[in-house]
């Protein structure tokens, strides 16, 4: 008997699973994706070119909120939920609403969705968003690339656009960004990696991705997003770990179990973070069993002209995710601004306007930044006027890309960068290289 199905997701992790899992199998049918996390990505629809031969018209995607009338509607047997960085409590909340309408609820196995690589695979993930992932991927293609290796980075999904456009995409040079379209959230991943030299795949079928890259690499690197498990099954598996929120790495889905799968633990921040929390999460992945090379590590925060910030009204703006649905109430940009003796850090909410007024009320634990939030034209209009309307003497951009490239600002800024850099023995190269052996 055909079993209807609902996958609950965020545009990602969602297709992964539709793609390797429930695509051209007779024993289910899916009825409508549900979106959630990121703004206005309901009401558009899974196009038949990629859904299969099953869906002639495609698959609708409504809002999260539209769950149980769905449920009821179609008369759903299963909901599979397929996003990232939620609450194992908020996990259950939403099984408890499938199951009290009748439908079983499902999260896939981790190993189940993962692609096999002809090429050695490293992935870098996290158990939470903002841990510092992006620039340990930045470190890890170093290493690599210093061994005379060509590596690739495959980034987790963002299509937030034309779905039938981002089937495969390829960034090697900035023009890509254009003809790709991609938002803010979009080039502050993909954009460090091509400055680095580095070939960036992303889209939606990543069967086709990693044929592609395989074409291009000795080693490929997986760059996570959120706080997902890989969808290729890698060779060496880092994880990154945040003493700032200590205790998380037991509390997200799937974190908990990128901590259960790590080869390579990181605690990264111990620069920053209170002795008591880095002990914490020490033991907390000691406790989990998998016997993981922990590596301490260091968010290293880089200003070129320091200077500027002292004695100034600063302006932070910082990386809208990590603010968001990470949790984060600060990131480098508040550290740099207290570091460099900045004579106030402006609050931005009596200057929001738009869309950047919801996030505001969405995230309460945001106060004292600005997330840069560029999911769409009106999103970056919005960051636009809010910085423009602020009374700052100084606009401290700590994104991964240089926001002025892309928004148009006439106060005096600086931006704020941060890389990786270990802080004690065992360093990343040293555990990374003896678990990758002689494929490199």
């Amino acid at each position: 008997m055909v079993e209807k199905v609902i996958i609950m997701g965020a545009a990602g992790r969602d297709f992964h699973n539709f793609n390797v899992y429930f695509k051209d199998n007779s024993r289910y049918n899916v009825v409508a994706f549900t979106a959630a996390q990121i703004p206005d990505i309901e009401g558009r629809r899974y196009p038949p070119e990629l859904a299969g031969k099953m869906y002639p018209e495609g698959i609708s995607i409504y809002h999260e909120d539209e769950l149980v009338n769905l449920i009821r509607e179609h008369k759903v047997d299963v909901v599979a939920f397929s996003y990232s960085d939620v609450p194992h409590a908020e996990v259950m909340h939403k099984a408890s609403i499938a199951m009290a309408e009748g439908s079983d609820f499902t999260l896939i196995g981790a190993t189940y969705t993962m692609l096999k690589s002809e090429k050695p695979v490293v992935a870098v993930c996290a158990v939470r968003t903002g841990c510092g992932k992006s620039q340990t991927t930045r470190k890890v293609c170093e290493i690599i690339k210093d061994k005379g290796k060509k590596v690739v980075a495959v980034r987790h999904p963002m299509p937030y656009g034309d779905l039938g456009l981002q089937v495969v995409q390829r960034f090697s040079a900035y023009e890509d960004f254009k003809k790709q379209r991609c938002t803010i959230e979009e080039r502050e991943e993909y954009e460090p990696l091509v400055e680095q030299g580095i070939i960036v795949y992303a889209g939606i079928d990543y069967g086709k991705i990693l044929k592609a890259a395989e074409k291009e690499a000795d080693v490929i690197v997986w760059d996570g997003g959120n706080n997902d498990t890989p969808f290729y099954c890698p060779d060496v598996h880092i994880v990154l770990f945040d003493p700032h929120r200590a205790g998380h790495e037991l509390l997200y889905y799937p974190g908990e179990t990128n901590m259960l799968m790590a080869d390579i633990a990181i605690i990264n921040k111990v620069d920053t973070a209170p002795p008591e929390k880095i002990k914490q999460v020490k033991k907390n992945i000691e406790k989990c069993g998998r016997n993981a090379e922990i590596v301490l590590a260091e968010s290293s925060v880089l200003v070129s002209e320091p200077d500027l910030i002292r004695g100034k009204r600063v302006l932070v703006v910082e990386d809208g995710p990590t603010l968001t649905h990470g949790d984060m109430s600060f990131g480098a940009g508040v550290i740099a601004a207290k570091l460099h003796k900045a004579a106030e850090i402006v609050d931005p909410r009596p200057y929001a306007v738009g869309a950047l007024k919801d996030t505001y009320r969405r995230y309460p634990h945001i106060d004292s930044v600005l997330p840069a939030m560029g999911y769409s034209k009106e999103q970056i209009h919005d960051l636009e006027h809010t910085i423009e309307n602020a009374e700052c003497d100084l606009v401290l951009f700590a994104t991964p890309i240089h926001l002025p490239r892309i928004l148009d600002i006439k106060k005096p800024n600086l931006r704020v960068r941060y890389e990786y850099k270990d802080h004690s023995s065992p360093t990343l190269e040293g555990v990374l290289l003896k678990r990758l052996g002689d494929r490199v």
